[in-house]
């Protein structure tokens, strides 16, 4: 290698730098779930859950400042959901009471979280009580919430006086509803799938870790070599600056005429550029009074666009409730079906059991009709063997006697033809 040239890449250098861009351009399509919408029941169903959820957070989350303007919202949200959130007002009020009472007596210390207050140990047990109360206090709220579509749509208008930490813990919630939903369209396939693409990438990075590494030390060569080049220069620069000096000493005269004249042309540039200057101030000006046009049009322009916003924000909201209701209603159907179907089911275990009480009696007849047929056939075979005996013994008999017939026969011959011969 030459001094102070550059490592030159080899071929498979190239080509491995070839493939990495193809694989950088490709879409990480691995990486994405394999659907775009839920197919089973259960999935759909905890989503559903988990929006569900969500939302009752968001309601609940506003009621401190629903109560703290109860009068001005009361027109809104209707006498029964107003007076609900005042006994709930006096629930909280009543906790209140008896939590500071308890910090009297020492039962309970100063800035107790609320997760120890409510295991906390009362005497009296009045705490317990209350908590309870409280609690169905928010679900009597959220229930009328739900049946008065327009008083929750004001209760959720209000998100934006709610508490940071409410906001964050909704927030958490849905990066949780994001992350679940994910999950729930990613099979176990497209699960390792993904699992064999990111061992694939790790090993390829840990061999572009290598390659980056024999880099490095070829790269380490070439600035040690740069290095080299450069302190030589650096001497030969140090030469030339000292030539140089001798000379500007034998260039003092000369450069005392070029500043001379060079002062002269400043002054007249100077001039020049003062009335370039107040040139330029005034388009400066005339270009503010454009600009400020614009930002008045852009302004216009803006809050029409604004208001052309917020018109398509309150179609998007009525369309989400109404789909919430939709799917409410298609739970319940759900519901249904799923009772129903609890139903046919007892029944098809009650047939079940029936019928394997029939089989096992039908085993049992099937079993003596086979016991009955083989006896059956044992005794046919029996008598079988009887009457052929009893045909053989016959023809044994019926040969006996025509033999017999045949012997007398031919005595009574025998003795005709002696007869006759005397």
């Amino acid at each position: 290698m030459a001094m102070g040239e550059m490592p030159q890449p080899s071929y498979e250098h190239m080509e491995e730098n070839r493939s990495r861009r193809q694989t950088l351009r490709m879409p990480l399509k691995l990486l994405d779930p394999g659907r775009s919408k839920l197919t089973t029941v259960e999935t759909k169903r905890i989503i559903s859950v988990l929006d569900e959820t969500i939302f009752k957070v968001e309601l609940v989350s506003a009621f401190s400042h629903v109560i703290e303007n109860l009068e001005e919202l009361s027109p809104v949200l209707g006498p029964e959901l107003t007076e609900a959130l005042k006994e709930h007002q006096r629930l909280s009020n009543v906790m209140e009471a008896i939590l500071a009472h308890l910090e009297e007596e020492g039962i309970l210390q100063k800035g107790t979280s609320k997760g120890v207050v409510y295991g906390a140990e009362d005497p009296a047990g009045h705490l317990d009580l209350h908590t309870q109360g409280l609690r169905n206090s928010v679900r009597n709220i959220v229930r009328l919430c739900y049946a008065n579509p327009i008083a929750c749509q004001a209760v959720r208008d209000i998100a934006h006086m709610r508490h940071p930490s409410n906001s964050q813990f909704i927030k958490c919630l849905s990066d949780l509803r994001g992350f679940l939903f994910e999950r729930l369209l990613t099979t176990p396939l497209e699960e390792r799938e993904k699992n064999q693409f990111l061992d694939e990438i790790s090993k390829r990075d840990k061999k572009n870790t290598e390659m980056i590494a024999a880099l490095e030390e070829e790269l380490a060569a070439a600035i040690q070599n740069r290095d080299d080049e450069i302190s030589r220069k650096n001497a030969a620069i140090k030469d030339l600056k000292v030539r140089l000096h001798n000379l500007s000493k034998c260039s003092e005269s000369q450069t005392q005429r070029l500043r001379t004249d060079t002062e002269k042309q400043q002054k007249a540039e100077l001039r020049s550029s003062q009335t370039k200057c107040s040139k330029l101030q005034q388009e400066l000006n005339q270009l503010r009074a454009q600009l400020n046009a614009l930002i008045t049009e852009d302004r216009e322009s803006e809050l029409a666009l604004r208001k052309k916003k917020y018109k398509v924000e309150m179609e998007i909201e009525n369309w989400v409730q109404k789909y919430d209701m939709e799917m409410l209603e298609k739970q319940e159907e759900i519901e249904e079906i799923e009772a129903a179907y609890m139903v046919e089911k007892e029944q098809l275990e009650e047939l079940r059991e029936k019928f394997a009480l029939l089989d096992q009696e039908y085993s049992q007849i099937k079993e003596e009709r086979r016991v009955k047929q083989e006896q059956k056939e044992k005794a046919e075979k029996e008598l079988a063997i009887l009457v052929r005996a009893a045909t053989l013994i016959q023809a044994m008999w019926k040969g006996y006697l025509v033999r017999s017939l045949l012997r007398t026969k031919r005595k009574k011959r025998g003795k005709g033809k002696k007869g006759a011969r005397r």
